[in-house]
């Protein structure tokens, strides 16, 4: 069985990088659109730093502009004239590109990790989410400057604009707020255009998280989220029929502003795992889905989702299916004989961009956009988007991560509980490497090989060991060396991101006393070194139940900003909360003798790291 888990590896292997062993970039398709008139294919390369823009009618005709950080999202004029593209992260910057004679004509600096860029219809106005400082901007293009921000739930990666209701709908990735609560997920944001106010948050169902795209149907009626849906509370002791994760897309009905039901894209034994893009066709008939995890797109015929869904609403009694908008969210065969899982060639299926008659799908790890037929809804093209250099073991081990095949009944990947490159989902999971009945929230993996022993309670003696167990206890496989130990390349080459809480990439003066404030309370003493952890294990006073007088391990404070909520089984929504309502006996930093300014001053620091 190894022997042929490694052959189908090896063809693939064969398959992504051609023949060519020559130096170069790697070629990593995301964010895909059609011009409005149907001639070109536009496609943002995130590792070369290159826009691609395609001839439909020859593919071999292509065009490129290089850009100096990584593009993060499109957005097109509707002259297909104007492209706007947010790139970088750190330093994130829009650019309007002039697509006549592909030059970029102005950049504006809009802050921190910019990304899904949306245009008003009058193409006055474009709307962007700043991920990591969780906000949205408003700009004008007439004066070329951000006019407006608002502060959102936790992580906005993407917008749907309703111009009927004057909302913007906001997509936040992960839950906010402790996960010790009955209740942790990720929330849509709602922002009244006219007066930039945040108007509402839209609760989906317990455990969704992951959040990554958004769509609203031609008639305005109804809006499309794509997501996991986590069974956090339950041990992670069996895979079958979604029993850790379930992959799902909710709807949210726009006249009431309220939720509608979500919708599991699974099958009883064939997860569809890691949903990542969503669109509506233009005549409304069908939804389309494309699933990173398992490299695949769903067609849903849209109309007899509805009219199922309506059927429960009205006569649930004697249906097959659910029998409340409540119960869809666990009905694995919600979606039978109304949807099509169409397989498509290569790995990591991500952007998807539409005409009447096609679907265009980015396939991330394999430099290519797959071309699905409508009509006889099947994989009718590939269009290559430059010749593959030699893959490096760190993107292979990035493949793996991310690759749902890898998992007993394609249920997860890696990235299903650590999405973000690798960090954390914020929720509390009863993995058994330490017992039943005792939940641990998500590590991030960032710094893991260096900052040994792995796991909350150091209960792997390091990440190596970490990661073997994954595969066989989360994916509930085995699998040859040779993928654990990309996948330990991979980890070992992903580099922390440069704190949002930063200005112009300095201390404030409020971190600086922060920085002082650290070494008072004694908090350098275990944060120690390069790692800002000194590797030991302590009864630090915040283990109950169970875990009274347990120890834990020092984590690194390194992008201690994004990883919220805090200590072992996220029971700390943030920091603050962490230095006081947690920290009774003064074990975890001696924090109770500190002003309320010091106090302050200490959680501006430890947020810049």
């Amino acid at each position: 069985m190894k022997i042929l888990i490694k052959l189908s590896y090896l063809i693939l292997f064969i398959s992504l990088i051609g023949c060519n062993v020559n130096s170069g970039n790697v070629i990593s398709p995301n964010s895909i659109l059609v011009s409005k008139s149907g001639e070109q294919i536009l496609v943002a390369d995130e590792t070369a730093n290159r826009i691609r823009i395609i001839k439909q009618s020859d593919s071999k005709d292509t065009k490129q502009i290089d850009l100096d950080d990584m593009p993060t999202g499109f957005a097109l004029s509707d002259d297909d004239k104007k492209l706007y593209c947010t790139i970088g992260v750190s330093e994130g910057q829009l650019l309007e590109i002039d697509l006549e004679n592909y030059q970029v004509k102005r950049a504006l600096k809009v802050g921190h990790s910019p990304v899904a860029p949306v245009l008003s219809a009058n193409q006055q106005i474009l709307y962007l989410c700043n991920r990591f400082e969780n906000s949205i901007s408003s700009i004008d293009l007439n004066s070329f400057t951000i006019t407006k921000k608002v502060k959102v739930d936790r992580e906005p990666v993407a917008l749907a604009l309703s111009e009927k209701e004057n909302k913007l709908y906001v997509v936040n990735h992960l839950p906010n707020g402790s996960a010790i609560g009955a209740y942790h997920s990720s929330k849509i944001s709602v922002i009244d255009t006219r007066s930039f106010n945040l108007i509402k948050e839209i609760s989906l169902p317990n455990g969704s998280n992951a959040l990554n795209a958004i769509c609203i149907s031609p008639d305005e009626e109804y809006a499309y989220v794509t997501h996991i849906l986590a069974r956090y509370n339950v041990p992670t002791n069996q895979v079958e029929r979604g029993w850790i994760n379930t992959n799902a897309l909710s709807i949210i009905d726009l006249k009431s502003n309220n939720y509608l039901c979500t919708v599991l894209l699974d099958d009883l034994d064939l997860g569809a795992a890691n949903p990542y893009d969503v669109k509506c066709s233009k005549n409304g008939d069908k939804l389309l889905v494309s699933h990173s995890g398992t490299s695949e797109l769903s067609v849903i015929a849209r109309n007899k989702l509805h009219n199922r869904i309506l059927q429960t609403q009205q006569e649930p009694i004697g249906t097959v299916y659910a029998r409340s908008l409540d119960q869809i969210k666990d009905d694995l065969s919600f979606l039978q004989d109304i949807r099509i899982r169409i397989q498509l060639k290569g790995k990591g299926a991500k952007s998807i961009a539409l005409t009447n008659q096609n679907a265009y799908v980015s396939m991330y790890y394999s430099g290519t956009i797959c071309e699905v037929n409508l009509t006889n809804m099947s994989h009718s093209a590939d269009i290559l988007l430059g010749e593959q250099t030699m893959v490096s073991q760190e993107r292979l081990g990035e493949m793996y991560f991310n690759d749902a095949t890898l998992c007993k009944q394609n249920w997860q990947s890696c990235a299903s509980c650590h999405p973000g490159n690798a960090r954390v989902d914020a929720l509390n999971w009863d993995n058994l490497n330490d017992g039943v009945g005792n939940p641990k929230n998500t590590k991030s993996l960032l710094l893991a090989h260096v900052t040994a022993p792995s796991m909350i309670t150091g209960i792997r003696p390091d990440a190596e060991g970490a990661v073997r167990a994954g595969i066989e206890h989360i994916l509930f496989t085995n699998q040859p060396e040779e993928i654990a130990q990309a996948i330990d390349a991979y980890l070992m080459s992903l580099s922390p991101i440069s704190s949002p809480y930063l200005k112009n990439g300095k201390l404030s003066e409020s971190a600086e006393r922060g920085k002082l404030v650290f070494q008072k309370a004694q908090c350098n003493e275990c944060h120690s070194g390069p790692y800002l952890t000194n590797l030991e294990k302590f009864d630090v006073g915040v283990g109950t139940d169970l875990e009274e007088g347990r120890k834990f391990d020092t984590p690194s404070l390194i992008e201690i900003w994004r990883t919220a909520p805090y200590l072992y089984n996220g029971k700390a929504k943030d920091l603050k909360e962490v230095f006081t309502k947690y920290n009774k006996t003064q074990k975890h930093g001696k924090t109770a003798q500190l002003s309320h300014q010091e106090l302050e001053d200490l959680i501006e620091y430890c947020l810049t790291l």
